[in-house]
């Protein structure tokens, strides 16, 4: 019995703490997908475009991603702008996925070809609730673009 692929999920997420969150998460449901991360903006840009320190990554792009706003280094904002003018890269989905509530930051994230907009909530338990919703819409219901 062959097994399709499954694309992996990137997060790009500066914090241990979160993503190890968002992980534990992403388990409870026994997903197939690999969760990937890359610490910040610039290692962002080097994992999806093949350059820098890892030349053959990646060897799938993601199925989507899931981005930081405020990070050191090239953050959040800079990478989104980066991947939807990158015809390579542009059809991924990206879901912005930050602390911030500002209206500034949601409309600049959409202006810049964002997918979705969510703010990280402070507890677990809530947390658990978007990833399921995540997981429901974007691996269960949507139609993902093919990548590599």
């Amino acid at each position: 019995m062959i097994v399709p692929f499954t694309q992996p999920i990137l997060v790009v997420e500066d914090s241990l703490e979160d993503f190890t969150a968002l992980g534990r998460a992403f388990r409870k449901h026994a997903l197939p997908n690999q969760l990937l991360r890359c610490e910040d903006g610039d290692q962002a840009l080097e994992y999806l475009q093949g350059y820098g320190k890892h030349p053959n990554w990646p060897a799938h792009l993601p199925a989507f991603i899931l981005l930081d706003l405020n990070m050191p280094g090239t953050d959040g904002r800079d990478v989104l702008d980066v991947l939807k003018h990158d015809p390579r890269l542009l059809s991924i989905p990206v879901i912005v996925f930050t602390t911030s509530a500002n209206r500034r930051d949601v409309e600049e994230c959409y202006r810049l070809g964002a997918n979705s907009y969510l703010t990280k909530p402070i507890e677990y338990t809530v947390l658990e609730e978007k990833v399921e919703l995540i997981i429901q819409y974007w691996l269960q219901s949507s139609q993902l673009p093919l990548s590599i």
